[in-house]
């Protein structure tokens, strides 16, 4: 009886769900996404054929076809459902990040989600982002959900669906056709439109993504610099050498008063004699690809991920020449450059003091520096990772000692603050920055009588603050903004550890202002800590130029 009567009610309760022909269904998905979910795209399409209305027009009916043909050709019974759903889903997200920061999702920006933290995720779950998917996703996915899809025949929905296809298909080929001239132009010299199609694009890209992870599986790693060895030393010396990189995160350089920003925001380092390089770009606009990078001997133009994973980075070098190498982390992973060497945790420490929901400030790394620097008894390398800028909550990377410029951005769902209140918050960051830094060169200046010490800091990638409508990072490299792009990077070196590889200091501040990138960095590192290799390049080397005895002549 109990079976009955549920059967019953169910019956009655299907009276009243409304019916959609499967076809029609699709139909109406490929509209919703084409109205409510590319507001970018369309923005930026009716920018560049703003003097072409019929090919701005036809581009409507192009995209819609396109769409048409994606959401008819999985109108099948127990499928069209959960798929129609991911295409809602996907696109809902994509848009978020598009329409607010103006992110594109493309392979790069997968793979950061993907390898993502939990602190860091949270981040981004903002009011804003819950109000976006209640009402772009869970009100049309539950009238979806709710509806009930009738379907033809088998045969029928075949042949239906397939005329349907085709004509689609059809007349986005013909519009293509029609309009070659204005599209071909528009997709060759503005290539962040199809980067703003939704859901297409980030299902591409997250569908290469998976593809590539797939294939790293069974990647083998290449030795790199099989003959590395440590030099002798320019001046004999017998100390010790350690050199600490600190690799900053989402600092630009625009906003350093080293670079000659107006606000003071390096007033501690502009104390402790450091080098400041002006002209420094960096290898890619995130960190899983600037980081893997910055350290390899690919460059920019070779480098890719897969073949990044193939080869050995400077690190290794470092450690076949017989240098001792530790990575300490306070961010969201080495994205494989410290497998190979000692590997220090700090992300997610317990520590109170420096440490709350999975993120820990960038001064829990000084109690460890002087751990480590009690160690040494040989030549060695520290590379401490920061967390440093990491957006959007900029507000959550200093502490309130250091609200220097207020009114501060206290929220991580920028939308909601002026742009000059995000940029307060990112200074503020910068200057805690400062701190940390100039305190490392003050623990490194302590150590002189025993050991020769170096330092030297570079940023994986820049920042966007609201400039051209542009937030956070990611913009793809061939169309990002000099703010995304240009780095700082900052070296000081004690008179003992400039003596021993022959650097004339003098000269160095000279050069300064040459420009440099992240390809510079690998060779950079072997010359710092006197490494021979065949894998050494000497123009890529950022103190060859200054080495030697040449390199003390006066003009030089």
């Amino acid at each position: 009886m109990k079976h009955m009567a549920a059967a019953t009610l169910r019956a009655q309760l299907n009276r009243f769900r409304p019916q959609l022909g499967d076809l029609v269904t699709s139909i109406v998905v490929a509209v919703y996404l084409l109205l409510f979910l590319n507001a970018t795209f369309w923005s930026k399409a009716g920018l560049y054929l703003k003097n072409d209305p019929s090919a701005y027009a036809a581009l409507w009916v192009a995209i819609f076809a396109l769409f048409a043909i994606g959401t008819v050709a999985v109108s099948i019974k127990y499928i069209i459902k959960p798929v129609l759903i991911l295409y809602i889903a996907v696109a809902t997200a994509a848009a978020w990040f598009t329409d607010t920061y103006g992110v594109f999702v493309d392979t790069d920006m997968v793979r950061n989600a993907f390898e993502t933290t939990k602190a860091e995720s949270q981040d981004l779950l903002t009011p804003g982002l819950i109000k976006h998917f209640a009402l772009y996703f869970f009100l049309p996915t539950a009238f979806l959900t709710w509806i009930r899809i009738v379907h033809q025949p088998f045969g029928r929905k075949i042949r239906q669906n397939a005329i349907t296809i085709f004509v689609c298909f059809l007349v986005f080929v013909s519009l293509g056709a029609a309009f070659y001239k204005p599209y071909s132009a528009v997709v060759r010299t503005k290539r962040d439109l199809i980067k703003t199609l939704n859901p297409i694009t980030p299902l591409v890209s997250t569908t290469k993504y998976i593809l590539g992870a797939s294939q790293e599986i069974i990647i083998s790693v290449k030795p790199v610099g099989g003959d590395a060895k440590i030099d002798a030393r320019a001046d004999g010396s017998t100390k010790p050498r350690v050199a600490i990189i600190v690799v900053g995160e989402t600092a630009r350089a625009a906003n350093f008063s080293l670079d000659s920003y107006a606000r003071e925001t390096n007033p501690e380092l502009a104390r402790q004699d450091v080098i400041y390089f002006s002209n420094v770009s960096s290898c890619g606009t995130a960190t899983d690809v600037s980081l893997p990078c910055m350290f390899s001997n690919l460059k920019r133009s070779g480098y890719d991920h897969k073949t990044g994973l193939e080869n050995e980075n400077v690190l290794d070098v470092l450690v076949r020449a017989g240098v001792d190498v530790t990575w300490m982390e306070n961010n969201t992973g080495s994205k494989g450059v410290a497998d190979r060497v000692r590997n220090v945790i700090i992300t997610g420490s317990s520590d109170s003091r420096f440490c709350k929901d999975g993120d820990c400030k960038d001064e829990i790394f000084l109690e460890k520096i002087d751990e480590w620097l009690n160690g040494i008894t040989k030549d060695s390398v520290l590379v401490l990772h920061q967390l440093g800028n990491h957006g959007p909550a900029y507000y959550e990377r200093y502490p309130d000692a250091f609200r220097k410029f207020i009114p501060d951005c206290r929220t991580t769902e920028l939308s909601r603050c002026k742009d000059s209140e995000i940029v307060n918050a990112y200074d503020n960051a910068i200057l805690y920055t400062d701190f940390i830094l100039s305190k490392i060169v003050e623990r490194l200046k302590a150590r002189t009588v025993t050991l020769s010490t170096g330092f030297l800091y570079v940023s994986d990638h820049g920042e966007s603050l609201g400039e051209n409508n542009l937030y956070l990072h990611g913009t793809p490299y061939f169309m990002a903004p000099d703010e995304q792009t240009r780095v700082p990077l900052i070296a000081w070196f004690d008179r003992q550890f400039a003596s021993s590889m022959g650097l004339n200091l003098d000269c160095l501040k000279k050069s300064a202002t040459m420009p440099l990138s992240h390809d510079n960095l690998f060779s950079s590192l072997l010359g710092m800590m006197n490494v021979t290799t065949k894998a050494y390049e000497r123009d890529l080397d950022m103190f060859a130029a200054c080495r030697g005895a040449l390199a003390a002549l006066p003009g030089s």
